[in-house]
């Protein structure tokens, strides 16, 4: 059932029924049900690449295996680094880190809606 629906249903309760405060309930319902978008804003984008990328920079010194680190001498006499391991493991670990600041904690969510309907039965 759309928001919109369950608003007409308790407008048409309260015309009927003075016992509930149907004014509340259909507050309440206004302020519970967000409209749940499922993509990110190019703004949003930015700052968690900024952030995953802040992170990265700060943790440089972690994420590349120097000590195994192979080079080479190259025919004008240059050191060329030739093979160096990447801690795939630690990167993974620091996105990750960046990208659960941003998402939603569902005990957050459920108290807020543990509230409301404490609201609703008072």
């Amino acid at each position: 059932m759309k928001k919109e629906e369950l608003i007409q249903k308790l407008e048409f309760v309260k015309d009927h029924s003075p016992v509930v405060s149907i004014d509340k309930v259909i507050a309440l319902i206004q302020q519970l049900e967000v409209e749940r978008v499922f993509g990110i804003t190019q703004d949003l984008a930015e700052d968690i690449a900024r952030r995953i990328e802040r992170c990265l920079d700060n943790n440089s010194d972690n994420l590349v295996n120097t000590d195994d680190a192979e080079f080479e001498l190259s025919y004008d006499n240059r050191i060329e680094l030739s093979r160096v391991e990447v801690n795939v493991y630690e990167i993974i670990e620091h996105v990750t880190a960046c990208l659960e600041e941003f998402v939603e904690e569902e005990d957050e969510e459920e108290a807020t809606e543990e509230g409301v309907l404490r609201d609703i039965e008072e």
